[in-house]
């Protein structure tokens, strides 16, 4: 062990989210995990305050910011990592298997633009995979479950757990997303909680759990395996699936899953310009429950009066059969730290 990392979190309240600069006190080199972009999802509106206030943060302890670390392609917000990369020269870093949710999603939001080989990072971590933050020891866990491409990076005692787990209190992540597999989630769980019961682990997202009044996102691995509600020692993988399954059948999709997705499988970039010079994030349309065709016949990519908003902010109503094939939500965004 080279030394005990120096470890500032960040709650953003809006997406619950916890991001954290992490700094060896040796060489003052440091990493930032899981950044957060604001987005205004009524507005479409972006802004970098949430990464600005951890760069000046950084900047008064004297840090030099070599990497900005994702757990994985997050759905409840945008990532802040471009704008870190522009600003410091920080290399983006997530898990070699972010190809395979870049397959998943490049068709269903049409992002003929995105490539598959995971080449918007800067670099694809391998499981057990060794580097540095200056002088500090970092290892990466590959930890699947809830995507297929999570990872936890180890650093010195502190694990950053990204949403495979939550506090003891509240339990673990869903597992129900394009590839999730709650079986793999426990393992991945199990795997985790072998480490050393002193291990410190950092949640990157709180729910204060029922009656509990403050947010929390620091426990140990002992905290974990002796107290937690739905993974502590003695629950078997089949009683871990079976209420996984259960409870993920009850959740609703979180409110930023398609802005979200689509930026952060291209390591945080917005998507490409339009001739008009406007980003869009396209929002896929179909009718609840499945069905193959609108009320008028049309293929259910398109629902009859479709109400979406124009960039003057009128709202308009159109008759489906005058829409074409693809509805995009207008989101202008400046595009700053892309």
């Amino acid at each position: 062990m080279s030394g005990q990392p120096i470890i500032r979190a960040f709650f953003d309240e809006p997406t619950n989210t916890v991001s954290y600069l992490v700094a060896d006190p040796a060489t003052k080199k440091a990493a930032i995990i899981d950044p957060v972009f604001d987005y205004d999802h009524n507005s479409g509106e972006v802004d970098t305050r949430s990464v600005a206030s951890m760069l000046k943060t950084a900047e008064e302890a004297g840090y030099t910011i070599e990497w900005v670390l994702e757990t994985h392609a997050h759905a409840d917000h945008l990532s802040g990592a471009p704008f870190i990369k522009a600003k410091t020269g920080a290399q983006i870093g997530i898990g070699e298997h972010i190809k395979d949710v870049q397959r998943i999603f490049r068709p269903i939001f049409n992002a003929i633009d995105l490539k598959t080989d995971g080449s918007d990072f800067d670099r694809l971590f391998r499981d057990d995979e060794r580097f540095k933050i200056g002088k500090l020891d970092v290892e990466v866990i590959f930890t699947p479950g809830h995507t297929p491409a999570d990872v936890s990076s180890k650093i010195e005692d502190a694990l950053f757990v990204g949403d495979t787990l939550f506090m003891p209190d509240y339990g673990t992540a869903r597992a129900d997303f394009p590839g999730g597999d709650a079986h793999k989630l426990y393992r991945s769980i199990k795997r985790l909680l072998a480490l050393p019961p002193e291990t410190r682990l950092f949640m990157c997202h709180d729910y204060k759990a029922p009656g509990r009044d403050t947010y929390a996102w620091e426990t140990t691995v002992r905290e974990q395996r002796e107290k937690n509600v739905q993974a502590k020692e003695g629950v078997t993988e089949a009683e871990f699936v079976a209420m996984r399954q259960a409870r993920d059948a009850t959740l609703s999709a979180p409110r930023l899953l398609l802005p979200s997705i689509q930026v952060n499988i291209r390591a945080g970039k917005l998507p490409p310009a339009e001739a008009n010079g406007v980003r869009y994030l396209t929002i896929p349309v179909t009718l609840k429950g499945g069905a193959k065709t609108c009320v008028c016949g049309r293929p259910a990519a398109i629902v009859c009066d479709v109400v979406f908003w124009t960039q003057s902010r009128r709202a308009l109503k159109q008759d489906c059969r005058t829409l074409p094939l693809t509805v995009r939500r207008l989101t202008p965004a400046s595009g700053r730290g892309q």
